[in-house]
């Protein structure tokens, strides 16, 4: 059975009525093209969305966005020069520490028989470093497992049994390090579903983030130490589809409405974080976030400015993800030290994401080497290397089962795939080349 190509082949529509103005409201944005670029007005979260945010959704479905908001410009928007990177003149180098980062990982159709298969060609640029990163979507539930279904009416369940658990968790004998799990679906099976992932997250020995078990642990950040190299990890998501912890449970997501339509950014908590890594000494901080539009290649100016104001409190790198595409990797050189060079991925898109489309089959591996080190009589960690590499999700039938894997899209070219047609390799290339640049393949 062939995988499904967007959301829009199962989207539920909940009147003959409202289909029809949906799609007469798809086709005119189609012919007029009033929305071949962001909506300045559009809705970020499924809690602010209007029926016209849900029809620009559906349009954008169908149509990603490639072009950035009107009145801007990409070079103008973003430093997108990798060149940049590296350690300063006279660093005396210690110790180094590789990471490989991952975007959205789900518990989806097609994963049944891939165990140990969904990574293995990818397996390089995640489990061989020294710590793997990913965004974690589908807690983990002992309740009845609930199947994802798009409709008008509200927003998917995202949701695994331990088994399917075992599946993304990592390949063979290794896991992913670092799994962030304050996303907009993390409350879907409510406390029941944060509690169990937390739970089977500590019998695997892996670090979640973004969430909490007690209320003191709320506005601290979560450290890991890793090759004498101190990491601290903040976390937030822009919200949590119109779910709504109880008051005695507010501590346990993180949650910052970043992009709100009705509001001003609030930062405060992934702030909160910022300092509190910076108090337990971290040699270097992560902020993992759970923000953006959907289906749209390029940040808007207010996440670019929301990005550098983060990093000039003190963050490092920005691992994004929820766009469910990819967007552009920003080297940002800081105004708090000239010689840091942070790494801003927008988005990392969605690595295991069910839909075939190229646009949402494709995502990013991001790999850093930091170096630690001193300079000036200063214990100092830098960005040593970075690099983007593009993968795509390929589902294929063998024997009668679909087997789902992670493939590097550099393997594919140059008409070497043999399992994909060449112009499916070549639509995912020009996304590709699009935010990441032609670079990103040699």
């Amino acid at each position: 059975m062939p995988m499904p190509t967007t959301p829009i082949e199962a989207l539920e529509i909940s009147s003959r009525s409202l289909r029809f103005k949906m799609n007469m409201v798809v086709k005119c944005a189609e012919i007029f093209g009033f929305w071949n670029r962001p909506d300045q007005k559009a809705a970020a979260s499924f809690e602010e969305m209007a029926l016209r945010d849900k029809f620009y959704w559906v349009y954008k479905c169908m149509n990603p966005i490639t072009r950035v908001e009107k009145g801007e410009r990409v070079e103008d928007l973003l430093a997108v020069d990798s060149r940049i990177v590296g350690l300063p003149q006279d660093f005396a180098k210690d110790s180094t520490l590789t990471l490989g980062a991952a975007g959205d990982l789900f518990q989806t159709h097609g994963l049944e028989h891939s165990k140990d298969i969904l990574f293995e060609n990818v397996a390089d640029l995640l489990f061989d470093q020294g710590v793997s990163c990913a965004n974690f979507e589908s807690p983990i539930t002992e309740q009845a497992l609930q199947e994802e279904v798009i409709s008008d009416e509200a927003a998917p369940i995202e949701c695994c049994s331990r088994d399917q658990f075992d599946i993304i968790k990592g390949h063979k004998d290794k896991r992913f390090t670092v799994l962030n799990t304050t996303n907009n679906h993390m409350f879907d099976m409510g406390v029941e579903g944060l509690e169990t992932t937390q739970r089977i997250f500590s019998e695997e020995g892996i670090l979640g983030i973004g969430t909490n078990s007690k209320p003191d642990e709320f506005g601290k950040g979560k450290v890991l130490v890793k090759d004498g190299i101190k990491i601290g990890f903040v976390a937030a998501t822009y919200g949590l589809n119109g779910h709504v912890m109880p008051a005695e449970e507010s501590h346990r997501i993180n949650v910052a409405k970043m992009l709100s339509k009705f509001s001003e950014p609030d930062l405060d908590i992934l702030k909160r974080q910022i300092d509190d890594c910076k108090d337990q000494g971290c040699d270097f901080i992560i902020a993992s976030l759970h923000w953006g539009y959907e289906f749209e290649f390029f940040p808007r100016r207010r996440q670019v400015d929301i990005a550098h104001t983060l990093i000039e409190w003190g963050a490092d790198a920005i691992l994004g993800h929820h766009p469910h595409v990819v967007q552009p990797v920003e080297y940002y050189r800081t105004r708090r030290d000239p010689n840091r060079v942070a790494v801003i991925a927008y988005s990392l898109g969605s690595l295991n994401w069910v839909f075939s489309a190229p646009y949402l089959a494709l995502s990013a591996i991001l790999n850093l080497t930091l170096a630690k080190g001193r300079l000036g009589g200063q214990d100092l960690t830098y960005i040593e290397t970075a690099r983007a590499t593009p993968v795509f999700r390929s589902s294929i039938d063998h024997d009668g089962k679909i087997l789902t894997r992670i493939e590097k899209l550099a393997d594919h070219l140059d008409g070497r795939s043999a399992s994909h047609p060449q112009d499916y390799i070549a639509e995912l290339k020009r996304y590709a080349d699009l935010v990441l640049g032609e670079s990103g393949h040699s």
